[in-house]
């Protein structure tokens, strides 16, 4: 029994031995194994015993401690509330007084009225003043701190900014400040129902885009007859901001218009040694013809070239050109470089205008309400040359327009359609004009995505 108790001590000795050389050779593998098995809980072997008494039998103290409220003695109407402003921006409307528009601003201020009735700078471009943007500021019971109306006076690339301060209780300061626009890009998009313009007015894009949209593929697209349905098209062009705000927009920068399955696309580039821009294809092609489809920014055409029952005269005769109908005062501008033979009065065309351009063209415009430009003064393509009229043996205001070449009378859309594309890119601006194309083609798949997906 003693011999069997020695043995059995002799083993566990060896085991013991043999486990410490182990643990010293393999530390990280055996602590691993022991932080899974205690993980695991061994396969149900191992058990955590808790030597803390349980909570439940613990016995529960209630702790009362007094606080000093710091309302303590004051009216809650007497604590200071912290302040905050108000802002809203609109337009201003021609019919606006100084309290239409402050409440529809939503200012509540009689003081802030009553000055703007008085003074000087507001009276003189705010009230009567269309679309001018305004934004007022605040306090949180809608008396005016800020009043701040900006505008665009001209073409210098500044803008205009009066400013109505209020200084004291029931005391307001103006001044007038004028300071640079700054020039961001905006991307859009339509698709049309039933005209361009309904189409870019459902989009939120300016009429001037649009009408800029209309004159670049005019010579690929008729606007009056030849959309449909269906047809789309994408745009991306300059807006001029104040502060922040879009006061007017720019230049069309690119466009894209499907029309009938087939796309036309523009971008407009200058190249580094010229002194002014033009539009292209996005492959480079020119798309500026020798001659403009129209004398006027896009417009209804009220009497082609053809037989037609002479509105004054009641006979049938010819009508040897195009009538546009146009508000009185829209501008009028030459189709084409050239000369001016005529500027004057004569018979049935009243205020009339002639343009000598080479290859013996001759361009009429006539019933004009003013004449712009004098006998024998170089002009350029679409360059202002008078305004839309009614004088003459007009029945209403338009434009009279006639081409003639070698003093026959032709068709004006079908020399249009006939005349030739100015140069294309040059091989030295290739480089700087494809890394633009591939600019606006990304932009232009942008703005159709945005469409898209606001259509849907």
């Amino acid at each position: 029994m003693i011999h069997g108790l020695t043995t059995v001590r002799t083993a566990s000795i060896a085991l013991l031995d043999r486990l410490s050389r182990t643990i010293q050779q393999h530390p990280k593998r055996i602590t691993a194994a022991v932080a899974a098995i205690l993980l695991t809980g061994g396969g149900g072997a191992f058990a955590v015993a808790s030597f803390a008494p349980d909570p439940a039998e613990l016995p529960v103290r209630m702790v009362n401690y007094p606080v000093e409220s710091l309302a303590e003695n004051l009216v809650l109407g007497q604590l200071d509330a912290p302040s905050f402003s108000l802002f809203r921006s609109e337009q201003v409307r021609s019919s606006d007084t100084p309290e239409s528009l402050l409440q529809r601003m939503g200012v509540a201020d009689p003081a802030a009225a009553a000055f703007m009735r008085s003074d000087t700078p507001v009276r003189q471009n705010v009230l009567g003043r269309t679309g001018r943007i305004v934004s007022a500021e605040t306090t949180d019971d809608h008396r005016l701190i800020r009043l701040t109306v900006r505008w665009v006076p001209d073409d210098s690339g500044n803008f205009r900014r009066l400013i109505v301060e209020r200084t004291g209780d029931n005391k307001f300061a103006t001044r007038i400040e004028t300071a640079k626009m700054t020039t961001n890009s905006r991307l859009a998009g339509g698709i049309i129902n039933s005209s361009l313009f309904a189409a870019t007015d459902a989009s939120n894009i300016p009429d001037a885009v649009a009408v800029q949209v209309a004159e670049l593929f005019s010579g690929n697209i008729d606007f009056r007859r030849s959309l449909r349905k269906g047809d789309r098209f994408s745009v991306v062009y300059e807006t001029l901001e104040a502060d922040g705000e879009p006061l007017s927009s720019g230049r069309v920068l690119s466009a894209e218009f499907v029309n009938n399955g087939k796309t036309h696309q523009a971008v407009w580039f200058q190249e580094p040694n010229a002194t002014k821009g033009a539009y292209y294809t996005l492959d480079g092609e020119s798309m500026r013809r020798a001659y403009l489809t129209s004398p006027v920014e896009f417009s209804r055409v009220t009497s082609g070239f053809k037989m037609r029952l002479h509105p004054i005269l009641q006979t049938w005769r010819a009508h040897l050109g195009t009538d546009f109908a146009a508000p009185t005062g829209t501008a009028v501008r030459t189709v084409g470089d050239g000369v001016v033979e005529f500027a004057g009065v004569q018979n049935g065309y009243g205020n009339v205008v002639f343009i000598k351009h080479r290859n013996q063209h001759v361009t009429v415009y006539a019933h004009l309400s003013r004449i712009d430009v004098r006998q024998g003064q170089s002009v350029e393509q679409g360059q202002t040359l008078g305004a839309v009229g009614a004088t003459g043996w007009a029945t209403g205001p338009h434009l009279h327009f006639e081409f003639r070449v070698n003093g026959v009378h032709q068709d004006p859309m079908t020399i249009v359609a006939q005349s030739e594309a100015a140069a294309p890119v040059s091989a030295a601006a290739r480089p700087a004009f494809n890394r633009l194309a591939a600019n606006m083609r990304v932009q232009l798949n942008a703005a159709a995505l945005i469409e898209q997906a606001s259509a849907d």
